[in-house]
Formats: C-alpha cells, structure tokens, sequence
C-alpha cells in the first residue's frame, strides 16, 4: 500500500511505500517539491531503530536503492530504471520530462488555500475511524444492504503511480505490515481508492462498495482535493493472481524480481480473510482484513525528529491521529502491543491474524488459521470426556518398605507413586471379588508405610512431605481409610511430622485402638495416636539413626519394638488413661553382647510364644528372649521385662530384607544378595527355600496369601506370585527408574516405555502386563513406532539410535548422530521418513524402506538455536512443526530438502498428523499464567482431534478441550503421580491414555470417558493444578 499526500501551500508531494529489505520491514518514500525543482528519497529501518537515511538524487545511490527495494519505479513520479540504464531525474530540468509535465499539470489543478491541510488530516481521520468501527461489521452484512454512503476519488493527473494494495509477511517471532504494488485496472490517481470498471461502465445495483455502501455507477462524484483515500481490499475472485502464470513475458521478470523483495511473504489476498468463512458473504462482497481494521504505527515506524521538509511533522500528525481514535475507543489499540523484557524490539500484533505469549519474557507468535474467524467461536469450557484410572503399572520396592500386605478380601495392597493400589490377582475387571485394581487416591505425595488393621479391612497409609505448585509445602500425614469403600475415615498428625513418615503399626491386642508413627525427622520422633479421635497420646525422639521398622507386641499394646541402623530398641508407653499427651515412653536398648552387632536391622517378626526374631545386614537371623524383672532398672509402675539375644543362625549371603510368620507357625526370610527364600521351623531349622530369578531383583517384602500361596516384592519393582515348591511368576512389574520414551502401538492397544534404568518395555494394554522387555545398555529417552507396527525406533542418550524388530526383538539398525542426547524421535505418516530431534540442536532425516528395517540418511533440519523438545508431521508427511529449549516454533519442507520455511505464517492452515509440540496456536491455552517454559514436559492431542492431554511439573495429568486457543483455558485436573510427569500419550483408539511418571517410575492407564460415559467423579475443573478427590472407585 502506498500513502501519498499533497500539500498546495508548498507545491509538495510525500509517497510512502513500505518494503522488505534483506528480510527487515523498511519504509522508503519520497519527497518532491515543484517549486525548488529538488527531491530526496528516504529509506527508515524501524526494526533495528536505525535513524532514517536520505538518498539524493545521484544515479549511483539511486540505482542502489532501486535494487534493494526491487520495485523498479512503482516508488516514483517517473519510471526509473536500474541495472545501468539512465535514470530521468539525471537530466530533469524545468519545463522538460513526462514528471515535469505531470508536477505542472497536478499544480494548475490543485491550487488551493491553506484551509486544505485541514480537509486532509478530517479525511484522514474519518477514513481511520471508518476502517477502525465499521470495516469488521460489514464483512458480515448482507450484499443487498446498503451501508453508508462514501465519497469518490477525485480525477487523477497524469503521470502519477498505480496505487497498491496492503498484505501481510511475518517476520521471525514479529508479525509486519507490508506492502506490495499491485496496479489498479482504472485510470492510477491520487486516491487510493477502488478502481473504476473497465471502459466507464456502471456497477451492478446493489453491489457493495468500501465501508460496505453500494454505488451504481464506477465514477463517483469528485470529492473535495487532497483527500486521502486507502485502497479497497481484493476479493477473492477468479482473476489471476499477482505471480501466476497467465502474465505476459516482458512482465516476469519484473515479478520474478518482485518475488525475491517479498519471498518470505504469504499475502492474506491469496488465502481469503481471516474473518471471513464460506458462505458468510456472496460474490461481490467486499473482503474485510483485519490489517486495515487499525491505522499503521507510522510514528512508531519512522523514529526521526522533525525533517525540514515536514516528514517528522506528518509521521507525527498520523501518530496524533492514532492517539485520539484510540482514546475516542476507550481501549488499547491491539495492532501495536510493547515487547516483553525479553524482546529486543516492538512488535505488531495485528488482530485476527496471530495471538502472542510471553515465556520468560520471550515473545511467541503464533498465526491464527484462516478459517477460524473470531476466538470466542472456540470452544472454551472444559471438555466433556473425563478419565478414570484404569490400571498401574510398578511396585514401589526399590526404596521402601513396609509395603506389601494381604487385605481379608484377598486383595493385595501396595502402593507406588501417590496411589495405594488394591489388586486381586487373577485379573479381570470388576471391584471385590471381580478382580482387577482399585486405587486410593487421597494423597497428595507420594506414600511411604503402610500398615493393615487386625479386622483386615482399615488400611494406614502414610506420605512423604513434598510443596504444591505455588511452592507451599505439603504436610505429612496419615490416612486411615477403608478398603472396601475407599472413603477415608481419620487424617492423623496433620503439622506434627516432619519430612515425611517413616514406619506404621496397628496395636493387635486391643483390636488396634492404637497406631504407632516413626517419622523421618532428624529425631525420628516416635508417637502413638487413639485411632478413632485421631488424637496423640504419646510422643519421643526415639533415635538420630534411621528406622526402619516398628510394631506393637501382638500380646501387650504397651510394648513397642523399633529397629534400624545398629539399634533394636524396646518401648514401653502408658496411655496415661487416654488424656491426649499426658502419655510416657521409656526405652530399653537391645544389647548384642557377645554377638556382633550389626550396621543394619531392617526387619523383625513376633513369634507366638513371645520371642522377636530380628534380621539384619549380616544375614543373621537373631532370636530375642524374654529375661526376668531387672529390679536395678525399673519403670513406671515397677520393674519391666527385657529381651536379650538367645540364638542365632546364619541364614542368608548378604542382607535379610524381610520375615514373615506364617499361618502355620513357620517363619519365612528373604534375603538381598543371594535373592532367596527361606522357611524355617522350631529351633531355626531350614524346612524348604526358592530362588528370586536374577532379572526381578531381591526380595523386599512378603505376605502371605490364601492357602499356600506366597506374594514377594522384589527390589526391581516386581510383585511375584507362587510357592516355594512350584516358583513364581510376575503378576506386576514395573521400571526401577526415571521415565522419559513412551509410544503407543499405531493398531494395537500396546504401548511401549524406556528410561534411566536402561530397560525397552513392551506392554499389554489389555492384559496389563508385561509383553516383553530388553536391556539397551544406554539410557532410552524417545521412542515411536513405524506405522506398520514391526519395527520400533529407540533414541538414545549418546546420539545412537536403534531400530527393533517387534516380533523377534532383534536390533535391524543401529546409527549414531552427533554425540548428543536424542530427545524425539518420529516416522512420517507414511512411514517413508524418520525425523529424529537431536540435542546439538538439529533434526535429522532418513528415508526409510517399506518395512522399516533400513534407513538411509536423507537430509537435515539446521536452523534452531536451541535442542530439539519436540516434533510433529503433517498428514501428508512433507512438512515438519518442531519446538526447542529456547521456545522457538519452526516449520520444515522435508521433501523439499529439508528447508526452514522462513515465513511461519504460510503453515497456520497445515494439517498435522500428530500434535505433540507444547508450543502452537491450537495448544498455548494449555500454559498456566507465569510459567517458566519448564512447567510442561509433554503433550498429546487425541487422533479424534476433541481433546488434548498434557503432563507438567506437578505431578498432575490435565485433560482440556481441543484446540485449546484460550488464555489460562480450564481443565480436568488429575492426580496420582508422585514426581514430574514425563509424557502423555493416547492408545490408538482414543480408549486409553498412557502417562508416564519421572523419579517415581510409575506407568498409568487412564479410562477415556465420553461426555454420557459412566465412571466416578471427575475432578472440579481448576484454571490451576488442584488436588485429586480424596479417593475414587476405578472398575
């Protein structure tokens, strides 16, 4: 578009143009005085805040100019040339030349007074305010409505320019105004309004004309001098268009030479208005452009004082202009919006073309799609689908203890993450008696202990201390809750444990009236609490060491045991007749005498005849015996019974980790070293043992179930079923470290995770289990499977990439790009490519055979500044969308040779197959106010293109609706995992969502829920991160 104004007083011209010089938005112009014979040419860099440069009229700087803005004339009076050819302002002279002739010519016809000036600032004004308020409106009118009236173009002299047409080009992370000349089919003139038809023939009656009026004739009546009208915007037509084939030959190479000024430009003339949709408007109605609905930033654009030729005076007239249109609004003109602290420049947010976000200060365009018209036309609420824990994967074994028991139900509980899990093995769906799992969810961080009630069906869960999203630490507490309900009954110790709570036990002789806490302070404060008031009894810092168990003698609830680091210590307390905190505990240390005394006693059982049995990190068993009354040391009440050692017996190679007394009076040991298990009789005679196989680790925890069945936790985060005498076989398995890989099977519900512990899993999301698992040697970090489903690839933390055959687990590839960690890896649509993202900042590219299993390097992707995150095909497997640390979004032409599309604003239309990428217009909304660029780790849109899941940095899974193109957007909000959650991703069918959690290596199987499905409560939609319902029933 070119801006040109007459000034009679002075016998002036000005013309304005901008244009793209090496890829920066610039202003050149010109500025013609009749009278002195002079001109002067002027090219302003705002961008980069350079000061505004003035060209004399020499041939070589001209010639320069000419070149850089590869216009050839369309700036000027006359029709300059280029390339050495002789340009007419070298021999203009008074009286001589075709401008000469067209300056006297516009002087004899423009004689005016100085009363002028003020027609042209109300024309320019009105013409602003009409662009402002009413150009959006009629794009939605009627064709046969007639709008307000306006006035026509006066005639034109001779000799003046075409007039242009506006379009926009996005530059970077920028969105500027540029624009390109196109010639108008009428008679060029001094207003820039719509041409005449050809030949002077009339409109049709009731065709709209600017500002959505109608006009019966191509003529209007002349309008008063120097009025500035803008062009109308081209409507979407079958003309050809300004570069299409159809052009005459002596004009392609002038468009040729047009097209590299503008190659990064994509013209909304040739997409359709973006406010605008099909059907919306008949034939012959005006096209509106949100880029003409506001007035260009001149001030903003030209930074220079006042020019003695009046060139500042005017950028700040407009700028005046500007002002007072948006005050007349009452609100912030949206074209112009001031840089975060992270930009280094302003910027240029043209309405209904992009929206922005600011991470860390950095300033992220995103463009609109064209066929989205208005945001509030997108969906906004929460979405109807919901999610229902399904099935979790993992047992928590590698670091705890205390956590594996079976209820009266049957049901095995144990716990992993913030989840205690309910399992009845044997699978199937259903609640009690059915089979399956069933989840207590009223945590908040992630469980410690556990402790199961003598009536088998109240459980006692503790937690760990942790901080919420804001940073607010989340207190340790105990639950006390029912197993068959999963309602929780008492929260005990709320504000009095600190970091988190270490072991738990019922009282048994009295029906477990008591429960006992150690908690993992620096004192590991020992305190006993009345069950059903919640309230404390009793409380003592028990030790500096670490403890690792306690119980209550199952035939004194005045006794207590503790054992841990080098200590076994006896308890005894007095309730002190049940008045909160008047309880006392006294301590007796075990002595080991002549026996050597240990580093760690991690376990200990009550036999029934009163004695305790103790394991420990020698892989002693040592029995503890009653000793009568020391009269020397009594207690409250008179003297107290001790224990001291009565036996011992070497049991295992290396550390005990559990005993179990079983049904029959039998005791069972698990050892660490030598992964066996072993029941003993009367006197510690060895009845029968079985070894753990190597693969599943160490014993951890036993419990036994019904008959002769034996349930072992392992220390590799394996749940064993079986007998001493027939085995045991996995029934729940899990990883045993940080999780990052994770893909779904593209036909089957299967899926497939990697992580630090180095394993490739391949799961059953059918039969929650375990297909099969490798050891890569490496750290797995990204995986994806090839659309044919028998070939998997598998990125590495080294750079190395491997490509698995699914059947026979064979490695068929094995390449090593770069050094650096790999961090995506995805196969095209069509399974011909392989892009894999790349921490040295690149995205590399193969070509892939049919089945998968060769691959070829095809290209690479340079152009980011940061490490990959994140990437994404288009559905027709040509195109790239990628993210990276620094929250960059670019856009790549793969079959076009791995080309960076410089202009993003051509891809707001493309379709992709997969939406993986946290960063884009369709998924910002996802982003909480304030966030770092950290806070989320993964994304996933759903294949039926409703919703989109995303996996963030507090523990919570969020389930929005699709595209997600709102600010601060509401969302379910789903807990359950105890560290960051690492990755989403849906199953092929939408049933299923598979999230993974990082440090506490968990893998869970979420329900989808339709808008009219069953199933429990979903969670209060929250703009933030809330916490989970207290428990929920999964079936």
């Amino acid at each position: 578009m070119r801006l040109r104004l007459w000034f009679p007083r002075s016998s002036a011209e000005l013309h304005i143009s901008p244009l793209v010089l090496h890829g920066t938005p610039c202003l050149c112009g010109g500025w013609d005085r009749q009278q002195e014979g002079s001109s002067a040419r002027f090219l302003a860099c705002p961008a980069r805040r350079r000061p505004l440069i003035l060209f004399p009229p020499s041939p070589p700087l001209w010639e320069r100019f000419q070149a850089w803005s590869c216009l050839e004339g369309a700036v000027l009076l006359d029709r300059c040339k280029v390339r050495g050819r002789e340009n007419p302002l070298n021999s203009l002279s008074p009286g001589e030349g075709p401008a000469q002739e067209a300056l006297q010519s516009l002087s004899r016809r423009l004689q005016v007074q100085e009363k002028e000036m003020e027609l042209v600032k109300a024309a320019l004004a009105e013409a602003l305010r009409l662009l402002r308020l009413q150009a959006p409106s009629t794009s939605l009118q009627d064709p046969g409505t007639l709008g307000p009236p306006r006035d026509s173009s006066p005639a034109a002299p001779p000799g003046l320019p075409p007039t242009c047409s506006p379009s926009l080009v996005s530059r970077g992370t920028q969105t500027e105004a540029e624009m390109e000349v196109e010639p108008s089919p009428g008679p060029p003139g001094l207003s820039n309004g719509p041409p005449a038809p050809p030949g002077g023939s009339e409109e049709p009656s009731g065709t709209q004309s600017e500002g959505g009026g109608s006009s019966s004739s191509g003529t209007g009546s002349p309008g008063p001098p120097g009025i500035l009208r803008l062009a109308q915007p081209p409507q979407r037509t079958d003309t050809p268009r300004r570069n299409s084939s159809s052009s005459s030959p002596s004009e392609r190479p002038r468009q040729k030479l047009s097209r590299k000024a503008a190659s990064s430009a994509n013209l909304l003339l040739r997409s359709g208005s973006t406010e605008r949709k099909k059907g919306t408007s008949a034939p012959g109605a005006p096209a509106v452009y949100p880029a003409l609905c506001q007035p260009l930033d001149l001030l903003h654009l030209i930074q220079s004082p006042r020019h003695p030729w009046g060139v500042g005076g005017l950028m700040l007239f407009i700028g005046q202009v500007r002002k007072q249109a948006q005050r007349g609004r009452g609100g912030k003109d949206p074209l112009s919006s001031p840089g975060g602290p992270g930009s280094r420049r302003s910027n240029y947010n043209l309405e209904g073309i992009s929206v922005k976000m600011f991470l860390r200060g950095r300033p992220i365009t995103m463009y609109i799609p064209s066929g989205i018209r208005s945001l509030e036309e997108l969906p906004s609420g929460p979405p109807p689908e919901t999610l229902s824990l399904d099935w979790v994967y993992g047992y928590r074994g590698r670091d705890s203890r205390s956590n594996l028991f079976v209820l009266r139900s049957g049901e095995v509980v144990y716990f992993i993450a913030c989840v205690v899990v309910l399992y009845r093995p044997g699978g199937g769906p259903g609640g009690p008696g059915g089979g399956g799992q069933r989840h207590y969810r009223g945590h908040t961080d992630c469980v410690r202990c556990l402790a199961v009630h003598p009536d088998g069906v109240r459980v006692a869960s503790g937690q760990t201390a942790g901080v919420d999203k804001d940073g607010k630490p989340l207190q340790p507490v105990v639950h006390v809750w029912d197993s068959e309900t999963l309602l929780k009954l008492q929260e005990i110790g709320l504000g009095a444990f600190e970091r988190g709570v270490g072991a738990l036990a019922f009282s048994v002789a009295d029906q477990g009236a008591f429960l006992c806490v150690v908690d993992d302070s620096n004192e590991h404060m020992l305190s006993v609490w009345d069950c059903s008031r919640g309230t404390k009894l009793a409380e003592i810092k028990s030790t500096n060491d670490s403890v690792l168990a306690v119980g209550f003698n199952p035939r004194d609830s005045s006794s207590i045991v503790t054992s841990g680091k080098s200590h076994v210590h006896f308890w005894n307390w007095n309730g002190g007749t049940g008045v909160p905190g008047n309880g006392t505990l006294t301590r007796k240390q075990g002595v080991f005498g002549k026996y050597k005394k240990p580093k760690f006693i991690p376990c200990f059982v009550f036999l029934p005849d009163g004695d305790i049995l103790t394991g420990d990190s020698e892989g002693n068993i040592l029995t503890w015996g009653r000793s009568l009354s020391d009269s020397r040391t009594p207690g409250r009440g008179g003297a107290k019974e001790t224990y001291g050692i009565v036996a011992q017996a070497h049991a295992h190679e290396g550390s005990i980790f559990a005993l179990c007394l079983r049904r029959d009076g039998t005791v069972l040991s698990g050892g660490g070293r030598d992964r066996r298990l072993v029941q003993w009789g009367p006197g510690l005679v060895a009845l029968q043992e079985a070894e753990i196989p190597e693969h599943f680790g160490a014993v951890r925890a036993i419990a036994e179930g019904p008959g002769s069945e034996l349930l072992v936790g392992t220390t590799k985060n394996a749940l064993l079923r079986g007998d001493l005498a027939q085995g045991f076989s996995p029934v729940i398995q899990g990883h045993t470290d940080e999780l990052w890989g994770l893909c779904t099977h593209p036909f089957q519900n299967r899926f497939l995770t990697c992580g630090h512990d180095r394993q490739l899993c391949l799961w059953d999301g059918e039969g929650h289990a375990l297909a099969w698992s490798i050891d890569l040697k490496e750290t797995g970090l990204c995986a994806d499977f090839h659309p044919s489903g028998a070939v998997v690839a598998v990125g590495l933390n080294t750079g190395r990439w491997l490509v698995l055959d699914t059947e026979t687990r064979e490695i068929v590839s094995d390449i090593t790009d770069g050094n650096e960690q790999l961090s995506v890896v995805r196969y095209s649509p069509d399974g011909l490519y392989l892009a894999i993202g790349s921490h040295d900042n690149m995205i590399y590219i193969y070509s892939v055979s049919s089945d998968g299993a060769k691959s070829s390097r095809f290209g690479r992707c340079v152009g980011h500044s940061s490490f990959i995150t994140h990437l994404d095909w288009s559905k027709d497997g040509n195109f790239i969308m990628s993210n990276s640390g620094d929250y960059e979004i670019l856009y790549w032409d793969v079959a076009g040779g791995c080309k960076l599309l410089r202009n993003r604003y051509e891809s707001r239309d493309r379709e992709w197959a997969t939406y993986t990428c946290v960063l884009g217009f369709h998924v910002y909304g996802v982003w909480p106010d304030g966030s770092d660029g950290t806070d989320i780790n993964s994304l996933c849109r759903s294949h039926n293109e409703r919703v989109v899941a995303v996996a963030d940095d507090f523990c919570k899974v969020h389930l929005f609706q699709y595209p997600c193109a709102h600010a601060k957007a509401p969302s379910l909000v789903y807990g359950g995992h105890g560290s960051h959650v690492t990755s989403v991703r849906f199953t092929h069918d939408d049933s299923h969502l598979i999230s993974l959690g990082g440090k506490d290596a968990s893998i869970f199987q979420w329900r989808v829920l339709g808008a009219g499905g069953t199933g429990p409560v979903p969670t209060t939609p929250s703009r933030t991160p809330s916490l989970s319902p207290a428990s929920s029933l999964d079936v």
